[in-house]
């Protein structure tokens, strides 16, 4: 408190004190004047720290930000890890949309990560989505970036058949007593593919 207030500090075992120059940021994801009303925060803190007061909403409550954000990401994640994705599919936008993203931005960022890993395509599909987010889709939005994207088939390399192919495999086999072809791709490949078959040789 006394470092706040007079911007000096006083080593361990020293009899003087140093001056600092230095600018305090402090963040609470609780409202600072609720906070000090239930005790959760002190107030002579409070009013020490609130020189400037600014407010940063979750995302769930700017959501309209979500299409900058998501290409603001991409260009970060194709940078780390040498992808050319461009955007994300109309389902994949509706998705978002319609999440309350409880982790806010940092959520988001690792959503795109991964998908951005597992697509092989320029385009994210709803595929390539965590578990969390199967099942999750809304109607009557805006495709993001661009208007039409003809190889938006649900899939994402191949890593999970939509349920449709599925079905349609098991009318095959049945109808034809042959066996109805689909190659996902596998975990071994995608070793193979980054340097993990490595291991196998040595």
């Amino acid at each position: 408190m006394r470092v706040l207030e007079d911007r000096k500090v006083r080593r361990l075992g020293s009899k003087s004190e140093t001056p600092v120059d230095v600018r305090v940021l402090a963040a609470t994801n609780k409202e600072p004047r609720q906070a000090v009303s239930s005790g959760q925060m002190r107030q002579d803190l409070y009013f020490r720290l609130n020189v400037f007061h600014i407010n940063l909403p979750p995302l769930r409550e700017h959501k309209d930000d979500i299409p900058l954000l998501v290409e603001h990401i991409l260009r970060d994640v194709n940078a780390k890890h040498g992808k050319h994705v461009r955007g994300i599919g109309a389902e994949v936008l509706d998705i978002f949309m319609g999440h309350t993203w409880p982790g806010n931005i940092r959520e988001l960022r690792n959503v795109l990560e991964r998908a951005s890993i597992m697509s092989e395509k320029d385009l994210i599909t709803r595929a390539c989505l965590p578990e969390e987010f199967e099942g999750r889709r809304r109607k009557g939005r805006a495709i993001f970036r661009q208007s039409s994207f003809p190889w938006e088939d649900g899939r994402c390399n191949g890593a999970r058949a939509h349920p449709a192919d599925a079905g349609r495999n098991r009318e095959q086999q049945d109808a034809g007593g042959g066996t109805a072809r689909h190659q996902p791709e596998t975990l071994h490949n995608k070793l193979k593919e980054y340097g993990g078959d490595r291991a196998e040789t040595e």
